[in-house]
């Protein structure tokens, strides 16, 4: 693994600035990259047959994809590297520590390996397995249409190093935000059918229309409530931590409070289950339109897709979002499956973000023992207790742990929770587009106080 993280110095990146960047500066490269985004995400695969595939809407929200276009893979490469490596070094197959700066260098290393990688991999997938059919038959445009859409994965790779380098937050974070945002404008004012796939009209037109004819139908307004309320939970979850008390061992009866945020891990555990299952789900679809599936007695693994519906007797029905659960409850045509498949469905997004979670704690530099670091170095330490790290890591265990798993687990509720009431945007995508947003306000309010008094500017690069 050390050898091919090595090669990743032979792949051409981004470079660092060599001066610090201004908060203009940064605003100005992060806006030109989203415009981009936009522009690339207009620009048609040329060669695509217009019979693509129109089932992937949840998987183009949450991976800041567009089918078709040459954002077709959108982030989805990135996502996936990194869910592997997580779990291979969570898992101690990988055994890195990542506390070791050169492991975490090492880390990235491989993950800009694997993407590129995947980008190669996913662009043929893509179309073989059908999700884009090239308008002939001929392996001159079978190439022609995979290299277009592997340039533009290779284009939403370096894109997001610039935004990580050169901007604010991360290309990933921002080209979500950028999807869930058009896929919310759209299906909630749009006032012509929708070219997504969904066969719908924008809600408050929708509502408007039967108003006017005398008929009324509110249940139209249940994703737009919905949508409401999973975006005041989402600010009040993000707003809730917990802080520990910490005193300079020199000075007396001066100290401050170090926060813990109750989603410690933030929406990294939501984003890597929702790709992993929105991949799962991408698969399934391809599966299906070549024919091909797997039975296990009466229980099938795809089934028939041809509706764009999964079956109850299907796996792809328990990985599917009741989008319709809420309605059926309303009007009393709940049925015994859909409960089982609301219950599975907030099961799997619970487990997998906790599991994530406690990945992402142990591999991003967020575990008790560097955190111990953190608060030794800066010459504080825990009142009431001996200036010892490995106590203060015994204590930063108590909380860390806890909040991980607590936080994975409310955040993957939340997700199932914002999905199965048919938020608008896919619930999980409104609730991820809050959180990063609310973390992009935290940076640039940062970033802009630094410019503004050369102290702030000392105090936080000291942090």
């Amino acid at each position: 693994m050390s050898f091919l993280a090595s090669l990743s110095h032979i792949l051409p990146g981004v470079k660092k600035p060599v001066n610090r960047l201004s908060f203009k500066q940064k605003l100005i490269w992060t806006g030109l990259v989203l415009l981009l985004y936009f522009v690339l995400g207009q620009i048609p695969v040329f060669g695509m047959s217009t019979t693509t595939l129109q089932f992937f809407q949840t998987y183009q929200v949450i991976l800041g994809a567009a089918i078709g276009s040459l954002i077709t893979l959108g982030i989805g490469p990135i996502v996936t590297a990194s869910i592997i490596l997580q779990l291979l070094v969570g898992s101690k197959i990988i055994p890195w520590d990542m506390n070791n700066p050169e492991n975490r260098k090492k880390f990235q290393g491989l993950q800009k390996l694997l993407s590129f990688l995947f980008v190669i991999f996913e662009s043929i997938a893509f179309v073989s397995m059908g999700a884009i059919v090239p308008v002939q038959n001929t392996p001159g445009f079978f190439f022609l249409v995979v290299i277009q859409v592997a340039l533009g994965g290779l284009a939403i790779i370096f894109m997001d190093e610039i935004v990580s380098k050169w901007g604010f937050g991360s290309g990933i974070s921002l080209f979500i935000v950028a999807g869930v945002s058009k896929s919310l404008l759209v299906r909630i004012l749009s006032p012509i059918r929708l070219a997504e796939g969904e066969g719908l009209v924008g809600i408050i037109p929708e509502f408007i229309r039967g108003f006017a004819v005398g008929n009324p139908q509110f249940f139209i307004l249940i994703p737009l409530l919905m949508t409401v309320i999973v975006f005041l939970i989402a600010v009040y979850a993000q707003a809730m931590r917990v802080e520990i008390p910490l005193t300079f061992g020199n000075v007396r009866g001066f100290g401050r409070k170090w926060p813990l945020k109750f989603l410690y891990t933030s929406v990294l555990p939501v984003i890597l289950i929702s790709a992993l299952i929105a991949n799962i789900q991408l698969v399934f679809r391809m599966l299906a339109s070549k024919g091909k599936d797997l039975v296990i007695g009466n229980f099938h693994i795809v089934g028939d897709l041809a509706s764009g519906a999964p079956t109850s007797n299907t796996l792809m029905y328990y990985l599917t979002a009741p989008r319709d659960f809420l309605l059926h409850i309303f009007t009393g045509t709940v049925i015994g499956s859909e409960i089982l498949r609301v219950f599975t469905y907030t099961v799997i997004y619970v487990l997998g973000a906790t599991v994530f979670s406690i990945f992402w704690m142990k591999t991003s530099g967020q575990d008790p023992e560097t955190l111990a670091d953190q608060i030794h170095n800066s010459g504080m330490r825990i009142p009431g207790f001996r200036k010892d790290k490995r106590v203060m890591v015994k204590i930063l265990k108590r909380y860390v742990l806890a909040l991980t798993i607590l936080g994975g687990a409310s955040i993957g509720f939340l997700a199932a929770f914002a999905n199965w009431t048919n938020a608008i945007g896919s619930g999980t995508g409104i609730l991820l587009a809050v959180m990063i947003i609310f973390q992009l306000y935290e940076e640039l309010a940062k970033k802009h106080m630094e410019d503004m008094n050369p102290t702030l500017r000392k105090f936080f690069t000291n942090l």
